[in-house]
């Protein structure tokens, strides 16, 4: 995926002037998946070896310098995977504002010592009470997968595939917040930190309760459980940071529309009555797992995740015919939630729209049969 995205890249540079920006999105999109596949990575390895190190350094009572390098390591690596993807996915779309540096680095710090904070309470918990810590992480899993499934995410080609992808964004939920799905954010988030602030609490607490006192001191367990809080605290503190002050989309607080791109209608482009409005060259952007998932925090954007085009209404005029660009029209309305359906119908199109694809300068466009009168005829874009 690397060297692809790399050719896509070249070729962005070295095609000609219309061919650019085709090249240029579909890297794009592979470099969005490289960051999704990366963030799993990180979150299926070096979550749990955090835990794991971290667990044995509370029961030893000491820290050696390569096992605390690689415990910063592994803590480093997942704030950085959480905050790299949201960066990259907002780069690959168009209906998204594009993240600031500084709002990439805010969001490190505050998955940094969110992240830290519970993987901290994890190892106390897991150093004296092993099977429990094992029960309590397969139910929170439990929990989280089906909540997640039943926020019916839409990031998969199949019903199955969804579930298969939502269990494992599910491991995510242990350690942090993931949003996976567009639309209002805010509640769904804080609904999470108060079950994270609750569990870290309990998990401390019992901890601070049972553990040795032969190995490790009072003073020492009052300045961890002082960190777990502290840690949970700050990374709080910079989520509302980010927030309050670096989000894409303006300030929380803002009289601005909240999420909306355009702050006004644009302007109306005439068509013809069963034409539909010309969208970007952006026929294969299977990269929104965050997001369709849309950012971590993704305030309350008023675009959906198959975004309608806005067209005017149709002239009297005559159609011209438009021989530029492929059009693949479906005879049948595309869904928004859940989406299987229409999935089983892109994914028999796939071949067709890749074969288009490579053999016309331009993106095909797809159409999809609305429910109303003809004139209401609108593109959507395409999930494949």
């Amino acid at each position: 995926r690397y060297l692809r995205t790399l050719y896509l890249g070249l070729q962005s540079r070295w095609q000609a002037e219309h061919r650019r920006r085709h090249f240029y999105w579909r890297m794009m999109f592979e470099s969005a998946d490289i960051s999704m596949l990366r963030l799993l990575e990180a979150f299926l390895k070096s979550a749990p070896q955090l835990v794991l190190q971290l667990s044995i350094m509370v029961q030893q009572n000491s820290i050696e310098p390569l096992q605390g390098l690689s415990a910063s390591a592994s803590l480093v690596s997942l704030a950085w995977m959480i905050a790299s993807y949201q960066k990259v996915l907002r780069d690959s779309r168009e209906d998204k504002m594009p993240m600031s540096y500084k709002g990439a680095m805010v969001q490190i710090l505050w998955h940094l010592f969110t992240i830290a904070a519970r993987a901290i309470a994890f190892a106390l918990f897991a150093s004296v009470f092993q099977l429990y810590f094992g029960i309590f992480i397969v139910t929170h899993w439990c929990i989280m997968t089906f909540w997640i499934i039943q926020g019916e995410t839409d990031f998969c080609m199949s019903k199955w595939e969804e579930i298969i992808y939502n269990m494992v964004v599910g491991i995510i939920y242990i350690f942090c917040w993931f949003n996976v799905k567009e639309g209002r954010s805010r509640y769904r988030m804080c609904i999470y930190y108060i079950i994270t602030l609750s569990e870290n609490a309990a998990l401390t607490i019992l901890w601070f309760l049972y553990y040795d006192r032969k190995t490790t001191s009072d003073f020492n367990a009052l300045i961890l459980v002082c960190v777990v809080s502290s840690s949970f605290a700050l990374g709080i503190f910079f989520m509302f940071i980010y927030y309050c002050l670096l989000h894409p989309n303006g300030p929380i607080f803002s009289h601005r529309s909240v999420g909306c791109i355009f702050r006004q209608e644009p302007p109306p482009v005439p068509v013809s009555p069963v034409e539909a409005v010309t969208s970007p060259p952006r026929s294969l952007p299977r990269t929104t797992g965050g997001e369709r998932d849309g950012a971590p925090g993704e305030r309350d954007s008023c675009v959906p995740v198959f975004q309608v085009r806005p067209c005017a209404p149709p002239a009297p005029a005559a159609r011209a015919p438009r021989t530029e660009r492929p059009v693949i029209r479906i005879d049948l309305p595309r869904k928004k939630y859940p989406a299987w359906d229409a999935h089983f119908i892109d994914r028999r199109l796939r071949k067709t729209i890749l074969a288009l694809e490579y053999a016309s300068p331009t993106t095909p466009r797809l159409q999809y049969r609305t429910p109303g009168a003809p004139q209401e005829v609108l593109e959507y874009e395409t999930t494949v």
